[in-house]
């Protein structure tokens, strides 16, 4: 009896195991590393062949307007797993300087898959910037696998692939060298980029890492295949943000934010999916969508606390969401380059606000320049040897762009100016204004300053300064009118007892270049006795963008007086944007004015900043 009765317990808990599989599917996300959709042939004729992808997009749904939020990983993967927008949460900082505590009431995505029963299983790559709690994986490392999973378990999977990850574009001229010009025939490099042999050979690496990158997504396939568990597993393939050619990572143009997307979904799950297999989708797709995706798919109703929108799953309807077509982007710190850039894209047109219009994309970035390319791009730029679009790169930007990305999908001609676009961008003006106002957006206060007031409950504090937040806004818009019109509410920002007003409002006088000399005396007087160290360095930045001399030594006193490491690469940037526009100028001081830690390893990001200002 005792055998029948085990027999019968196994038989109980094997067809309720597999009732789980019945109820819910497994999912799984195949990731590739800095790679846009403009280098596949799924998406760009003249992209990389990638047939494992290519066949899974026939089972499933191809989206052509995909979008990271972000252009760089950490802030990128940090807005995937979360469903939040980073400026809101504070993780909008690459790479960041502290691990930031979460809301109250939000865990990562896999924390509540796993609450309801799945296996879940990261390999491996997780680069939050965030506390990662405990309890939302089963396991992560290079080693974790779905495998592990009990009998009949749904499991939630993330296999990532690092093949195309930018550090594989940093070849040796001696390789370029030994390439024939035959093999490079083919390549056509995108308008902004010089047309050079060192620009061809990067694309043409980097289309034979996509396809390596393929063929190991290929391995991994046939392995969930010969486990007979295709047809029980939705299968989501993206790459972590846009590419890494230059202008691309780090930058918030298409090909720095438009990845792409495919999801596969086997007939047994094809009543989750509101398209027909084997489609395209015009849907618009933003990386906070992809967690509350999963979740609707898996049966779980998203936290509120989540900013993205499920696009399939249960009780998602095709009506609900063929209409959605905006995506929102930001870019803040890159490693130890600053610059505040927000994004929106509505259908055809993006509208982009650069609120420091005067840092050039080109300003440096140690990692970015170990690439062949971007340094014979800044040679090339040096000699004269570039055309208007290509030049581009290198010159200071204006404070808004406007573009339609139909007719020009690589963002070159701006309309920002043009009469017959003033409604549309005006628009969209408001519509930008209103989302980082909503947020409200947290990078309008300095790094810094965040991490001494925020870091406790970065959303907490957003909410109660919610209206500080939204003055501070107020002031960095004033650089879209014309100066006269705006000069006296600069003035009272620049004297206003916030020092935070008082920094945006030589931000502000920086856009506006020699327009705003008449505020000189009062910017002088900033320079010389503001109780704020970063208020004192934009005073500095608006009288060296605008060549009227002033003491350089104190320079050298701000950036002894610096609070944190943070502070000081935070005032270097403004050093570093200075040498950008006059490569012979000489900072007189010391690594030996920070404290040791600051600069004792390579990566450090004083060190890199202070490395490229004394030599």
């Amino acid at each position: 009896m005792r055998i029948f009765f085990l027999l019968g317990a196994i038989i109980f808990l094997y067809l309720s195991c597999n009732s789980l599989e019945v109820d819910r599917p497994n999912i799984i996300w195949l990731t590739t590393e800095d790679n846009s959709s403009h280098h596949m042939r799924l998406y760009n004729e003249n992209g990389a062949p990638m047939p494992a992808i290519e066949k899974l997009a026939n089972g499933g749904i191809v989206f052509d307007n995909a979008f990271s939020n972000a252009p760089v990983c950490s802030v990128a993967r940090s807005t995937l797993i979360t469903g939040c927008y980073a400026p809101r949460i504070f993780t909008q900082f690459h790479r960041r300087a502290k691990h930031v505590p979460l809301p109250n009431d939000l865990m990562p995505m896999p924390y509540y898959l796993k609450k309801a029963g799945y296996y879940t299983s990261n390999n491996s790559k997780q680069d939050y910037n965030f506390i990662l709690p405990d309890k939302v994986w089963d396991e992560s490392s290079t080693k974790a696998t779905y495998k592990n999973r009990q009998l009949g378990q749904p499991f939630f999977h993330v296999q990532n692939h690092t093949i195309t990850h930018e550090g594989n574009l940093h070849f040796s001229q001696e390789i370029i060298d030994k390439t024939a010009d035959e093999d490079l025939e083919h390549i056509k490099v995108f308008p902004y980029h010089p047309d050079t042999k060192t620009f061809r050979f990067s694309y043409y690496h980097f289309h034979n890492r996509h396809k390596l990158a393929d063929q190991q997504i290929a391995k991994f396939l046939k392995e969930l295949d010969d486990q007979g568990l295709m047809e029980e597993t939705i299968i989501f393939y993206y790459g972590d943000h846009g590419g890494v050619l230059p202008r691309s990572k780090g930058y918030t143009y298409e090909s720095g934010l438009k990845i792409p997307l495919v999801v596969y979904v086997p007939k047994k799950w094809q009543h989750l999916l509101p398209y027909n297999r084997g489609s395209r989708s015009q849907t618009f797709v933003e990386f906070v969508d992809l967690a509350p995706t999963v979740l609707a798919l898996a049966g779980i109703n998203p936290p509120i606390g989540m900013d993205g929108t499920p696009v399939m799953g249960k009780g998602v309807q095709k009506s609900h969401i063929k209409a959605k077509n905006t995506a929102f982007g930001y870019a803040d710190r890159f490693d130890e380059k600053y610059d505040l850039v927000r994004t929106l894209r509505v259908g055809k047109f993006k509208y982009t606000r650069n609120y420091q219009p005067f840092n050039m994309d080109a300003l440096f970035n140690f990692y970015r320049y170990k690439m062949l390319a971007y340094k014979e791009w800044l040679s090339l730029y040096r000699n004269g040897k570039l055309n208007d679009i290509q030049s581009q790169f290198f010159q200071p930007k204006s404070p808004e762009a406007l573009y339609n990305i139909n007719l020009d999908p690589h963002e070159v001609n701006d309309l920002s100016k043009s009469e017959d676009h003033k409604e549309i961008l005006l628009q969209m003006r408001g519509q930008l204004q209103e989302r980082i106002l909503s947020m409200p957006d947290l990078s309008f206060y300095p790094e810094p300053y965040l991490l001494d007031n925020a870091l406790k409950n970065p959303t907490t504090f957003g909410q109660k300064n919610k209206e500080a937040i939204a003055e501070l806004i107020a002031i960095a818009d004033l650089n879209l009118a014309p100066f006269e019109k705006v000069e006296e509410k600069i003035k009272a920002a620049l004297r206003d007892k916030n020092p935070w007003k008082r920094y945006w409002g030589l931000i502000v006088c920086s856009s506006f270049g020699i327009e705003a000399k008449g505020l000189v005396p009062l910017i002088q007087t900033i320079l010389q006795i503001d109780k704020e160290n970063l208020v004192r360095i934009r005073a500095a930045e608006y009288l060296m963008l605008n060549k009227i001399s002033f003491d350089k030594k104190i320079l050298k006193n701000l950036l002894a007086n610096a609070d944190s490491e943070t502070e000081a690469n935070l005032m270097l940037n403004t050093l570093s944007l200075i040498k950008e526009h006059e490569p012979n100028t000489k900072f007189n001081f010391s690594k030996e004015i920070f404290p040791v830690q600051w600069y004792d390893k390579p990566n450090d990001l004083v060190n890199r900043r202070s490395e490229l200002l004394l030599n």
